[in-house]
């Protein structure tokens, strides 16, 4: 098979397992523990660095949100089967990077893989992110070249594909669909308050101080958990965030 058919084989092939790379990234974070120590002996210290990781990885929730607010109906979802594109979205975030949802998905994870605070797991994961996504977007903007043709290499030769340009800005074309956003990103919250509180008692039982709950902790869980239970029953039982629902007062 030529190399370039072979690219967007593999890269469809990924598409359909994409969700799973947070996974197994998680997953290897927890070699870290045995290198974890509280920052200058302050278990304050401790907590404020666990703030600064929860506030990079919802930066990245945020991106994924307005991205998903903003984007065209039957596009920017989170479809596995197969590419899904009704309209190209150019304008918002898509003004800024041909790939905003992956950026997102880049800094909810980066804020993870650098709770412990070990220099080789946020690398390790950078180089993965890399080499998992490279094929993805590969095929994803074959697909759109196919389908869109000269609007989209019009679009593409002036956007980058992962590093924002701030001066391109356009203002989206639509208003933002809060609807839609709770509707796929309900469980954005939830992973990463897990993710982090599991590494936080992780650590904590490896340096001997046994579980407990820190006040952070004990107010961002019932909030993630909470939310979650409430937009997730709101979604399955009353369809309350279907698009043709007509906004309340």
């Amino acid at each position: 098979m030529p190399l370039i058919e072979e690219l967007e084989s593999t890269g469809h092939w990924l598409f359909r397992w994409r969700s799973y790379l947070p996974l197994a990234t998680v997953g290897f974070v927890f070699g870290g523990v045995g290198y974890f120590s509280y920052p200058y002996g302050s278990h304050f210290l401790d907590e404020m660095w666990e703030v600064v990781c929860l506030l990079i990885s919802l930066s990245g929730l945020i991106v994924r949100a307005v991205t998903i607010g903003y984007a065209a109906s039957h596009t920017s979802g989170r479809n596995t089967r197969r590419q899904v594109a009704a309209d190209l979205n150019t304008t918002g975030m898509y003004s800024l990077v041909r790939n905003p949802l992956y950026l997102g998905n880049y800094f909810m994870v980066f804020g993870v893989m650098l709770f412990f605070r070990v220099w080789w797991i946020p690398v390790i994961y950078a180089l993965m992110f890399a080499l998992y996504y490279e094929r993805i977007i590969f095929a994803e903007e074959m697909f759109l070249r196919y389908k869109f043709g000269a609007r989209y290499l019009d679009w593409a030769s002036k956007t980058p594909a992962f590093l924002p340009r701030f001066s391109g800005w356009r203002s989206p074309d639509a208003a933002f669909n809060w609807r839609k956003v709770l509707r796929h990103e309900y469980h954005g919250v939830i992973a990463i308050a897990s993710s982090m509180f599991l590494l936080e008692t992780a650590g904590d039982l490896y340096l001997g101080r046994g579980f407990e709950i820190d006040a952070l902790w004990a107010v961002l869980l019932p909030i993630a958990y909470g939310s979650y239970f409430v937009v997730r029953f709101l979604h399955k039982r009353t369809g309350m965030f279907d698009d043709q629902q007509p906004a309340r007062g």
